[in-house]
């Protein structure tokens, strides 16, 4: 049976969808990868919030899926929002690989460094860390953004350390950021295979339970908070606890609680989130 596997084009979202590929191919199926420019991709210069409501590099991808374009969508979980599209569903997570922020130009951060993330959660905690950094915008696929730190003249940049590894650049971190320092985003460093309702058993096979079980309670607190892309809101789940975070965008106020029940966390930091 063929498979139609959407994805976005990026060298990162192709050699992801082709990790995706390996393991639905075990499973006996062929498969056929479909990449799928999104509104995210169009535009890299606007803030993520002048882009759209949902999911900027997830939206496009979905309507494919739910139009039957595609069968099977590939996505980063941290892409995604909390909740999921109407008559869509995760069949599968597969096996998480490094959760972490990496600090890339610089093993350390300094007073006054200028840092290039388009991230307002890792802006808020970066400030928290230390307030006298300059936080400046920085778009761009990974090897776009490492060029333009050299391009732009700034001391560092940040970026998931599960995509540099996995396009063989982990040469380029010089620090990864323990999640005490910078709590990740909801989903960071698994991959997401979506479906239409129903057909879950296409790629049940896929699916890593404890990666599932993590991720989706980070998702659950962060839809809970009422956070997304644009707010400066985090979840991890370490495999015993469930961290999750509220953050003022200046990083002059940073709340964090841990537990187990992502309703009662999302219910002691909601007053929180709403005041920052």
């Amino acid at each position: 049976m063929l498979l139609r596997v959407g994805s976005r084009g990026s060298r990162l979202a192709l050699t992801q969808a082709e990790a995706a590929a390996a393991r639905l191919r075990e499973a006996g199926f062929e498969i056929a990868l479909v990449p799928i420019t999104t509104a995210g991709d169009r535009d890299r210069s606007k803030p993520f919030g002048e882009i759209g409501s949902r999911g900027v590099f997830v939206k496009e991808i979905e309507e494919a899926l739910l139009d039957g374009r595609i069968d099977v969508a590939v996505h980063s979980a941290k892409d995604m929002t909390s909740s999921d599209a109407e008559g869509l569903v995760v069949g599968a997570y597969l096996a998480r690989e490094d959760p972490r922020d990496a600090l890339c130009g610089t093993s350390e951060l300094r007073p006054e460094m200028r840092v290039g993330t388009a991230s307002v959660r890792r802006r808020a905690q970066l400030l928290a860390l230390e307030p006298s950094l300059s936080i400046e915008p920085l778009r761009g696929n990974i090897d776009t953004r490492l060029r333009k730190r050299g391009e732009r003249g700034l001391d560092a940049i940040v970026l998931a350390a599960c995509g540099l590894d996995r396009l063989g650049l982990a040469d380029e971190i010089g620090h990864r950021f323990s999640p005490e320092e910078l709590l990740p985003e909801a989903g960071q460093g698994a991959l997401a295979l979506q479906v239409r309702v129903g057909e879950e058993d296409v790629v049940a096979r896929a699916d890593d339970a404890e990666t599932r079980r993590r991720v989706e309670a980070e998702r659950a607190v962060v839809f809970a908070i009422g956070g997304g892309c644009l707010a400066p809101v985090a979840a991890h789940h370490d495999g015993s606890t469930l961290t999750a975070l509220v953050a003022a965008e200046d990083g002059s106020r940073v709340e964090r609680r841990s537990g187990d029940d992502p309703a009662e966390l999302a219910e002691q930091l909601s007053a929180l989130a709403a005041g920052t």
